[in-house]
């Protein structure tokens, strides 16, 4: 794909990370996209359904698979808007997703260079094309916003409750 066509899909996965924000869900968003057509997009879940495999990644793996009727989704692209953790990459591998393409880097927990890469691990059968870095400043400012607004929101309950004692 070209790199308009990368930041078209990208902008639908911050569409959904914004929508996951707004349910206090950390903003990540991902799109599975086959033959030039979105089947599957999702965000973040984790605090809505209190599970902890509720990434958008693996979300929309799911659905994707459910739509093919088949767990092997080897001409789709994955776009995320942040570098998956390994769980993600696990499902991205078994699932045979031959490209991801991600914005923003995780350098706490991502399984694509920033702590492990398994996209390219020689000991796994399937290896993952990588394209990173489309629209990655967005999808960066996106996390952060979310991170320092709750960092505040705790200072101020913490606040509050000394004010109490």
């Amino acid at each position: 794909m070209n790199q308009s066509q990368d930041e078209h899909y990208m902008r639908r996965a911050l569409d959904l990370a914004r929508q996951a924000e707004q349910l206090g869900e950390v903003p990540v968003g991902a799109v599975v996209v086959l033959n030039g057509k979105v089947i599957a997009a999702a965000g973040n879940r984790r605090e809505t359904w209190q599970d902890p495999t509720a990434h958008a990644e693996l979300i929309a793996l799911r659905e994707a698979a459910k739509r093919i009727d088949s767990w092997r989704l080897e001409e789709a692209t994955l776009y995320v808007t942040l570098e998956p953790c390994i769980m993600c990459m696990g499902g991205i591998i078994l699932s045979r997703i031959p490209r991801l393409v991600f914005g923003a880097r995780d350098p706490r927990v991502g399984a694509v260079g920033s702590v492990f890469d398994l996209a390219d691990d020689e000991r796994f059968n399937h290896r993952v094309e990588v394209s990173e870095g489309v629209l990655a400043e967005e999808c960066s400012e996106i996390l952060s916003n979310f991170f320092r607004q709750l960092r505040q929101k705790k200072k101020a309950a913490r606040m509050r409750s000394a004010k109490d004692e």
